[in-house]
């Protein structure tokens, strides 16, 4: 019991060689369990009232919670999603991933910025731009790429 005005002392004790993770590092962990879809896991290197907005719909998701559930609830035909990174780029506390997500069936691409505080994800901008043909006129100065 403590008296009004003290001062309590919390110590956490780490194990040896414990070193937080770097952004990178906390965002290469958080695709691989993405990839392992264990939304459960992913959402822990989330922090608990983070935000993540998708700007292309329009939508704002706040919160590990709600993270997860909306990926345990996003639509596929074949039961398992695959997400491959394609590149991550860091400075500092922010990383831009570049992913493709895939069920087999469907496939998107996202393109990821990801501000990070300690060892959580506190904010995050998803764009999910939808493929579209090229405009005709310029075949002779481009070429087709992977989608």
């Amino acid at each position: 019991m403590t008296k009004a005005g003290a001062i309590k002392l919390v110590v956490v004790l780490l194990p040896l060689g414990w070193r937080a993770m770097s952004s990178r590092e906390l965002i290469s962990a958080f695709w691989a369990a993405m990839q392992a879809n264990d939304w459960e896991r992913a959402a822990t290197y989330l922090a608990p009232e983070c935000v993540i907005d998708w700007p292309c719909s329009g939508e704002r998701i706040v919160g590990a919670g709600d993270f997860a559930a909306i990926q345990a609830r996003y639509p596929t035909n074949t039961g398992r999603w695959s997400f491959e990174v394609h590149r991550l780029v860091a400075e500092g506390d922010t990383v831009v991933s570049e992913v493709t997500v895939t069920d087999g069936e469907q496939s998107a691409r996202v393109v990821a910025f990801s501000d990070v505080d300690g060892n959580h994800i506190v904010r995050q901008v998803e764009y999910w731009p939808s493929a579209y043909e090229p405009l005709p006129g310029r075949e002779d100065l481009t070429r087709p790429t992977a989608r």
